[in-house]
């Protein structure tokens, strides 16, 4: 459940099936073309896609920014669920990330496509809303939409 005072989510239809889009986010060569809002670019540094596994992605803009993303993969759930958090690294070594934050991806057939869920849980409310506030809606929401490019385009 999410709670409006922490957290922060997206529920999309996506117009490719749950395979596909499992695919998009289970293969880090697939997940690099669609992470970050384009025109930016994502290295992913470390992809080890099981819970406790590492989980680092690295993004550049055109403009010369960065940021930089390291964390852990706290849950698989094969075709259901992916939960990773910034709060923790490789190894379940503490992290202090510029912005800590846990996401929960979670993926149901609908139609015949996916209903694709993004919810962002913070540790406080202004964590919330800055996140918010950096763009939070626009840039997972233009995520979403690159994913859903991706993974039907996949054979």
């Amino acid at each position: 459940m999410t709670d409006t005072t922490l957290d922060l989510e997206i529920v999309r239809h996506v117009a490719a099936p749950r395979a596909k889009v499992w695919r998009a986010w289970s293969d880090p060569d697939i997940l690099k073309q669609w992470w970050c809002p384009k025109p930016w670019m994502t290295q992913v540094r470390a992809f080890d896609f099981r819970a406790g596994g590492a989980f680092h992605t690295f993004m550049s803009g055109p403009d010369g920014g960065e940021s930089d993303n390291p964390g852990l993969f706290l849950e698989i759930v094969p075709m259901e669920r992916i939960v990773w958090t910034s709060m923790l690294l490789a190894g379940w070594r503490p992290a202090t990330p510029w912005l800590g934050m846990t996401g929960i991806f979670i993926l149901a057939d609908e139609g015949a496509g996916t209903r694709y869920t993004a919810r962002c849980l913070h540790q406080n409310d202004a964590d919330r809303r800055k996140h918010e506030e950096m763009g939070f809606f626009d840039g997972w929401g233009t995520v979403i939409g690159q994913i859903e490019e991706v993974a039907a385009s996949l054979p």
